[in-house]
């Protein structure tokens, strides 16, 4: 099964692994499973590191590290990605958790995420 990882799900393996539900552990342990992470995602870290809202020492260097050292690939933001954005209706308002919703519906994966609003998309999503 393939797996797009939110970015919390990333930074929560990373630095807090009992915030993660059973079932993401699971699945990440499972080798069958192939993981990606979205370049939005980093995109999302750097923002975050450089304003002041998320402390990561090394920052998106660190970020990519994790990525990195677990085995997972890095997702660009593909055409594909962006038509599925232009269709899905306003339910959530993050542009970086909107363009996960549309990633993952257009790649076929399913979603690790403890958002609550991803569920109301038409998206696979495991909790």
């Amino acid at each position: 099964m393939k797996y797009l990882l939110d970015t919390h799900t990333v930074m929560w393996l990373a630095e807090k692994p009992s915030a993660l539900s059973e079932a993401a552990k699971q699945a990440i342990l499972d080798p069958a499973n192939e993981f990606y992470v979205s370049i939005a995602s980093a995109w999302e870290v750097a923002i975050k590191v450089g304003t002041g809202k998320l402390r990561i020492i090394g920052g998106v260097s660190e970020f990519f590290r994790i990525i990195e050292e677990n085995g997972f690939e890095l997702l660009p933001i593909k055409r594909s990605h962006i038509k599925t954005l232009e269709t899905l209706p306003l339910l959530h308002r993050d542009p970086f958790d909107r363009i996960l919703i549309a990633s993952a519906m257009a790649e076929g994966m399913s979603l690790i995420t403890a958002d609550e609003n991803v569920p109301r998309y038409d998206v696979a999503c495991l909790w």
